[in-house]
C-alpha cells in the first residue's frame, strides 16, 4: 500500500509539472517569435517601391558566330569575361534572389554597389562560361530554367546543375517549356509553374521560390497563380514595374551583343535608377 501511495504521488507530481513546463515554454516561444517578428517588419507597396533598385543583368546566349538577329540576346565569350571583369574592377558584389527580398521586404543590408548576374533558358554556355567567368571574381549567379531542357544537347545536365548550386549559385525556374504566361489557362499554371518547381527541387534539394517570365511578358492575372505555388518574386525584362506588385514585377536589363563592358556599366547606371 505504501508503494502504491507513493507511485500515485510520482504520478500526480508529473502530469501537474509537465503541463506548466510546457506552458512556459510556449511563452518563452511565443516571445521568441514576437522578437524575431519586430526585429523583420514587413515592408508596404510604398515602402518597396521607394527602395532604390538593384541592377539586375540577364543574359542568353554566350557564344561566338551568332546570327545578326540574334545579337540582341547574345553576347561573345570574350565580350562577358570583359564584363565580369568590369563589375569587378567597379566594386560590384553580387547578390541573389533571397537577398534582394530580405533588403525589399524587410529592410535587410546590401553591399555598397550589389549587382544580380541572371541567365535564363538553360543554356550549357552559362555553365562552361558563365560560371567559370564570374568564379575569378567569386560572383554568383542567378539561373533561370526551362525545365523541358535538361540533359537535353546544348544545355546543362542535372549533374551540372546541381553543381552550380552546391557551388553557392541560385537554380530557378523559367517555366516547363518557355510558353509565354499571359496564354495559361486551366491545368497549364501547375505544368508551366509547379513542374518545373518540384524538377529543380529534386536536383538542387533547395527551394525554388523565383520566377523569370519568358520574354519578359506577364499579365495581372499571373500574379496571385505566382503567389499560391509559393514564387515570393517574379521578374520581367525592361519595363517598368507594376506600382501595385513591385516583388513579381521585378525588372532585369538585357545584356545585348552590341555593348562593350563600359557601355553595359553606363547602361546600368541610367537604367537602374537611385533614390
Amino acid at each position: 500500500m505504501k508503494y502504491c501511495l507513493m507511485a500515485f504521488a510520482i504520478v500526480i507530481h508529473y502530469s501537474c509539472s509537465s503541463p506548466t513546463n510546457e506552458t512556459k515554454q510556449d511563452e518563452v516561444n511565443k516571445k521568441n517569435n514576437a522578437d524575431t517578428s519586430k526585429a523583420k517588419p514587413v515592408a508596404d507597396v510604398a515602402t518597396i517601391l521607394s527602395k532604390k533598385e538593384v541592377p539586375i543583368l540577364c543574359y542568353h546566349d554566350i557564344r561566338n558566330g551568332a546570327p545578326a538577329s540574334l545579337r540582341t540576346y547574345t553576347v561573345t565569350p570574350a565580350a562577358f569575361a570583359a564584363q565580369m571583369k568590369i563589375l569587378s574592377d567597379s566594386g560590384y558584389k553580387t547578390i541573389l534572389p533571397d537577398d534582394l527580398y530580405q533588403y525589399l521586404v524587410h529592410g535587410a543590408s546590401l553591399p555598397e554597389k550589389p549587382v544580380m548576374i541572371t541567365f535564363d533558358d538553360t543554356d550549357k554556355d552559362h555553365y562552361t562560361v558563365g560560371a567559370v567567368e564570374m568564379k575569378k571574381y567569386n560572383f554568383k549567379g542567378v539561373f533561370f530554367l526551362m525545365t523541358i531542357a535538361i540533359n537535353r544537347k546544348r544545355y546543362m545536365s542535372e549533374e551540372e546543375l546541381k553543381e552550380l548550386s552546391n557551388d553557392g549559385h541560385d537554380i530557378q525556374a523559367h517555366t516547363w517549356d518557355h510558353h509565354m504566361v499571359t496564354k495559361y489557362k486551366g491545368e497549364t499554371w501547375d505544368s508551366q509553374l509547379v513542374m518545373p518547381k518540384k524538377r529543380i527541387e529534386a536536383i538542387t534539394g533547395k527551394e525554388v521560390n523565383s520566377f523569370a517570365y519568358p520574354f519578359g511578358l506577364w499579365n495581372q492575372e499571373a500574379i496571385p497563380e505566382l503567389k499560391k505555388r509559393g514564387y515570393k518574386m517574379a521578374f520581367i525584362l525592361s519595363s517598368k514595374r507594376d506600382s501595385t506588385e513591385p516583388l513579381h514585377t521585378i525588372r532585369r536589363m538585357i545584356v545585348p551583343g552590341q555593348w562593350s563592358a563600359e557601355g553595359m556599366i553606363k547602361a546600368m547606371k541610367t537604367t537602374f535608377r537611385s533614390k
